[in-house]
């Protein structure tokens, strides 16, 4: 079983730190992305700038404003869609910010915010790299012995409950142990005859 265990606990930590490694290509190309469509919904609102430009000042809150203040359905729900592209936009311009720092801070940015459509598309289109910087490395060995230690932490909590369960149960101090199945009921007091 320590051959097993052994044999396991090592693979698990190549397994870890490989994977960890392969974290900092994940988070470049999910910037790659964020960064991709941002271009993208400011290209869509570029027409919509140059006609606040025109009419508004250069304020595309006032022409949004101004649509969504019109009677006409058509004209009112190209309002909506335009607040949401700027929202969209805001929240990118936001995102990239906040990814723009090392990679520690960029995980933990991840994990509590991370926009879950544009993390699905970078994943089916994600292509593994181990990253060898400084950074990258001695983030790939933090973690890979993370998540060593829970595995070994995991194996020694199943094998000790395991070993608890398999252990008969302790006798009370001074009295009879337990009866076994098949065996005759003691009769106490009964007198011994010798022929």
């Amino acid at each position: 079983m320590a051959l097993v265990r052994g044999l396991l606990d090592r693979v698990v930590l190549l397994c870890a730190v490989v994977a960890a490694g392969c974290v900092p290509s994940f988070m470049a190309q999910y910037r790659q992305r964020a960064a991709g469509r941002l271009d993208q919904v400011l290209a869509d609102l570029a027409p919509f700038q140059q006609t606040a430009d025109r009419e508004h000042g250069g304020n595309l809150a006032a022409l949004v404003q101004y649509h969504l203040q019109s009677t006409d359905p058509t004209f009112h729900g190209e309002g909506a869609a335009l607040q949401a592209m700027l929202d969209s936009a805001g929240r990118l311009r936001a995102m990239l910010q906040a990814l723009d720092t090392d990679l520690y801070h960029q995980c933990l940015y991840l994990l509590a915010h991370a926009d879950m459509s544009l993390a699905r598309a970078t994943w089916s289109l994600y292509q593994p790299a181990f990253t060898f910087t400084a950074q990258s490395l001695l983030f790939a060995l933090i973690v890979g012995l993370l998540f060593w230690l829970l595995f070994l932490g995991g194996w020694h909590g199943i094998a000790w409950a395991v070993r608890r369960r398999r252990r008969p149960p302790r006798h009370h101090r001074g009295g009879a142990p337990p009866a076994r199945p098949g065996d005759a009921p003691a009769r106490v007091g009964a007198p011994s005859r010798h022929v």
